[in-house]
């Protein structure tokens, strides 16, 4: 039985990889805040829920050694925020930084935590929720300074462990789950969590070492960084 490990898996994307993976039959760790969130999470069969602040890098380090023994095929790094106010002579300098660790540092830290982890399992993947707000190249309207900052780094942090981790035979890639209607992406978001991540699961079922390092879409299509 293969084993995900998911983060942010209380609400929205997560909590819908969660139930997708569970009812697959996958041994599901999924991870949230503190475990009064996890109402929904405990209902879903084989789900073992654990409380992870992803940007308390001690809570971290703590969950990477009680798991130590167990290997995991698939490091789902999705837990995400906004940021605060977008628009150029607006942004905040906290709400940015804050944004930059939860979206950035903390994925960083994950991958790092529980490369062993991943590397002894058969799966081998590590898959970062990102966004198609973080490619460079298809940025035609600008502004979205903070969270297409945090998806742009996250994208650069991805490719450099494509690099990293190759020698361990983990894949690394990068996933842009599309427009969806969850708390961020609101009620106007044109696809529903179940058929973004249906999607985002058919695209991890044919994942290969050539795909470390890419940028892809929930629909298979290859973004440019």
């Amino acid at each position: 039985m293969p084993t995900v490990f998911i983060t942010g898996s209380n609400r929205g994307l997560g909590l819908e990889f969660a139930r997708q993976y569970a009812h697959a039959g996958w041994r599901v760790i999924a991870t949230c805040r503190n475990l009064g969130c996890s109402a929904k999470l405990s209902g879903l069969p084989g789900v073992e829920i654990h409380a992870l602040d992803v940007t308390d890098y001690g809570m971290v380090k703590v969950l990477a050694d009680k798991l130590k023994d167990k290997p995991i095929d698939l490091l789902l790094c999705n837990a995400a925020q906004f940021g605060g106010d977008q628009e150029f002579g607006a942004v905040d300098v906290d709400d940015f930084a804050e944004t930059l660790n939860v979206n950035v540092i903390a994925p960083m830290m994950l991958a790092q935590a529980f490369r062993p982890h991943v590397a002894a399992s058969q799966g081998r993947v590590m898959a970062f929720l990102s966004s198609r707000m973080g490619s460079m190249a298809d940025n035609a309207s600008g502004g979205f300074y903070i969270y297409r900052a945090s998806k742009a780094a996250l994208n650069a942090v991805v490719k450099s462990l494509s690099v990293d981790l190759e020698s361990s035979g983990i894949v690394s890639l990068a996933l842009h789950p599309g427009w969806v209607k969850t708390d961020m992406g609101g009620e106007a978001a044109p696809l529903s969590p179940g058929e973004s991540i249906a999607g985002l699961r058919k695209v991890l079922g044919q994942v290969t070492s050539q795909h470390s390092g890419k940028f892809l879409s929930y629909d298979g299509e290859e973004i440019p960084w």
